[in-house]
C-alpha cells in the first residue's frame, strides 16, 4: 500500500520521519528511496548550518570575555551541544554511506574521514571542541 501513494504525500511523510528510522523508509521502493535521499541530504545540511550557528554563538564566550564560573557553565553546554548535533548529523551521514545514497566520490571520501576522526575520539569538523 506505501508503494502506491502519491509523490506529495511521500515527501509529507518522509520529512516527519525521524533521523533513526530515516534510512528503513528507503526501502519501500524507489520513489522512497529518492524522497529518503532527498531529506536525509537535507538533514545533513540542517545539521552543518546549526553547528556553523552554535559555533558562532560561543565567540563571545572566549574565556576573556566572561568570568570563569560563567565560562565553564557556557562552554560545558556549548560542547555537549555541539556533540550532539555533530553526533546525529555523522548519524545521518553514516546511513546514507551504508545504503548506496552517497554518489559523489568526493563526499564519500568527507564522511569516511569525518566517522574515522569521530570513532578515533578526533573533531571531525576541526571545531577545537573535542
Amino acid at each position: 500500500m506505501l508503494d502506491r501513494l502519491p509523490v506529495e504525500i511521500v515527501k509529507r511523510i518522509v520529512a516527519k520521519i525521524p533521523d533513526t528510522d530515516l534510512i528503513a523508509a528507503s526501502k519501500v521502493d524507489r520513489v522512497w528511496w529518492q524522497e529518503v535521499r532527498q531529506e536525509a541530504y537535507k538533514r545533513w545540511k540542517n545539521y552543518a548550518t546549526t553547528i556553523g550557528y552554535v559555533r558562532a554563538l560561543g565567540k563571545p564566550f572566549e574565556k576573556g570575555n566572561v568570568d570563569w564560573i560563567t565560562f565553564e557553565d557556557v562552554n560545558d553546554f556549548y560542547k555537549r551541544w555541539i556533540d550532539r548535533l555533530t553526533e546525529d548529523q555523522l548519524y545521518i551521514m553514516e546511513k546514507m554511506l551504508r545504503n548506496g545514497m552517497v554518489v559523489d566520490p568526493q563526499e564519500r571520501e568527507t564522511i569516511e574521514h569525518a566517522l574515522s576522526e569521530h570513532r578515533w575520539g578526533g573533531d571531525p569538523w576541526g571545531l577545537g571542541v573535542v
